[in-house]
């Protein structure tokens, strides 16, 4: 499995911005998920070991970017014009199976501690 830390997250007003970050301790796929309370984790976006490949959910489709630092083996999830629904717990996770990369819970192996991110309205 692959170590993974995260930073960031907070409260921001509706409309607003947060950076995610992620150190891994090797060079895998990577994505983020989220968990709303009563909720099932649920994907968000995913992107490859090489920063090529990139997938997004529909929910959060043109708000925003994932993206990889491959020299730190950091991962980043900018989140811009943020919404109430958006309120979660973010959890980044990588594959260190080193397999295709997906948007299906099953296919991650390593998880971070989760970071919340509220967001009023």
């Amino acid at each position: 499995q692959v170590q993974l830390v995260e930073s960031g997250g907070g409260l921001v007003q509706a409309g607003g911005s947060l950076r995610l970050s992620c150190a891994a301790s090797g060079r895998t796929s990577m994505g983020w998920f989220r968990q709303a309370p009563g909720k099932e984790r649920e994907f968000v976006a995913a992107i490859s070991r090489t920063g090529v490949t990139t997938y997004y959910a529909d929910s959060v489709k043109g708000r925003f970017t994932i993206s990889r630092d491959n020299a730190k083996n950091t991962a980043y999830l900018q989140m811009n014009s943020l919404k109430p629904e958006d309120t979660a717990v973010y959890y980044c996770t990588a594959d260190s199976l080193l397999r295709v990369l997906s948007r299906r819970l099953e296919d991650y192996d390593s998880w971070g501690q989760g970071t919340q991110v509220t967001v009023s309205s």
